[in-house]
């Protein structure tokens, strides 16, 4: 008989478990050679700490061709994803009267630096909401420090 682990034998149930047991130190051994590939590859970057409903600046490193600039996003974080080095945040801004949305990877090796421009006082840590409000409707109150 054919499996997805391998080999199943009727007559000897320890090849079986074998089998299995092989499959899955090959699958471990794959996520720990990704794991030490993810490490290697890894660039400190201290950022500040920063939360959904914080209004943030992040200078952000764009190449056009042969030419390079830093572009300044500045708007609300309106979630924070991911965990330890593969944190995700996505900053909200109104260009005109259109909401524009971009993610940004903690750990890129574009983002030249962080800063908070505002504390904001949310008690959510995903803020959709704020993509239904317009105006004044929209503004988050000011975290008092």
């Amino acid at each position: 008989m054919q499996s997805v682990f391998g080999v199943i034998s009727d007559s000897n149930s320890e090849n079986c478990v074998y089998c299995v047991e092989n499959q899955l130190n090959q699958t471990n051994i794959k996520m720990d050679l990704i794991k030490v590939a993810e490490q290697a590859f890894l660039v400190e970057t201290s950022h500040p700490e920063f939360k959904a409903g914080d209004t943030v600046t992040v200078a952000y490193r764009i190449i056009e061709g042969s030419k390079e600039r830093i572009q300044e996003y500045r708007g609300d974080v309106i979630k924070i994803v991911g965990h330890e080095n593969k944190k995700r945040f996505t900053v909200r801004k109104m260009s005109g009267n259109v909401g524009v949305e971009r993610i940004f990877p903690m750990d890129s090796p574009f983002i030249e630096s962080i800063t908070v421009n505002k504390r904001g006082k949310v008690r959510r840590a995903k803020l959709y909401y704020l993509r239904a409000l317009t105006g004044k409707k929209a503004r988050i109150k000011e975290r008092r420090v």
